[in-house]
């Protein structure tokens, strides 16, 4: 909490089950990205739902009262796995990947979505989609968790339909806020993403270092409407990806009104003191 009084919170991201310590140790308010990709990495095969269900069970019973943000399956780009067959694509930031491969693959999907449901009853779990561009790929999402719904409850297997949000990271899913607001629970901005996508500069080309700027007047006020937009439907934002622990940066992330920050493990103390600060 800032001396005049706004709230923000410090969150924490981890890659893996096995990080949910170090969150602990640097005592974040919560975990604020979850990337359950690490689930399918590495493996020669997809992940069960009982493999999946008793991870995420693991990380919200530890975490206790504390809110645990798992990002669904964000696989592709960067991120391969030869069992998928993605393919050779020309340009994997902009191909096949994420939430894209989970509606193309909707089996894959529930597989994973009934996982997260059932953990839910285990502790404060929130679920969030990456790579939104789209109202209508909200609504195919919320039919298909329905579908999962229904399933576990014809089983008799108990559930809990958690918190859910999605990722902004595209300048369309900027665009279309406002729909987007009203569909879901939260927003996440994915600053890294955001930053590659407006600039049309791919953060992995050290040639073009001179060229990528993440405090570009386009980039914070993209993050601005949307704070605006959530905020006019009653909903909370949060921010990831390195602009969430850019120190430079905090002051006007907290006057725009942002509701939380996620940030690497080591990072959340720094950011608090901040915060504290002004």
């Amino acid at each position: 909490m800032t001396s005049d009084g706004k709230k923000i919170n410090i969150y924490a991201n981890i890659g893996s089950a096995g990080d949910v310590g170090y969150v602990l140790e640097n005592d974040a308010g919560g975990i604020g990205l979850f990337r359950s990709e690490f689930l399918y990495l590495g493996r020669e095969d997809f992940p069960t739902e009982e493999e999946q269900f008793q991870a995420y069970r693991q990380v919200v019973q530890t975490m206790g009262e504390k809110k645990v943000i798992i990002r669904t399956l964000d696989i592709g780009a960067d991120k391969q796995a030869d069992y998928f067959n993605l393919g050779k694509e020309e340009n994997p930031a902009m191909g096949y990947r994420a939430i894209r491969i989970c509606l193309k693959e909707p089996e894959t999907f529930k597989t994973q979505l009934r996982a997260l449901l059932r953990a839910a009853v285990y502790g404060n779990l929130s679920v969030m989609y990456p790579m939104i561009i789209s109202a209508e790929e909200v609504m195919r999402i919320h039919d298909i968790a329905e579908e999962v719904e229904r399933e576990l409850k014809e089983a008799g297997v108990p559930y809990r339909v958690p918190e859910q949000g999605i990722m902004i990271e595209t300048p369309a899913a900027v665009m279309v806020s406002d729909e987007l607001a009203e569909l879901v629970d939260f927003f996440s901005i994915g600053t890294n993403d955001l930053t590659q996508y407006t600039l049309a500069i791919d953060r992995q080309n050290q040639r073009l270092e001179d060229f990528y700027n993440p405090h570009h007047k386009a980039i914070l006020r993209m993050i601005k409407m949307v704070v605006d937009n959530a905020h006019k439907c009653g909903k909370w934002v949060g921010i990831c990806g390195e602009l969430g622990a850019d120190l430079a940066l905090t002051e006007e992330f907290v006057d725009m009104g942002v509701d939380e920050l996620s940030v690497a493990p080591p990072m959340v103390l720094k950011v608090r003191e901040k915060v504290r600060a002004m």
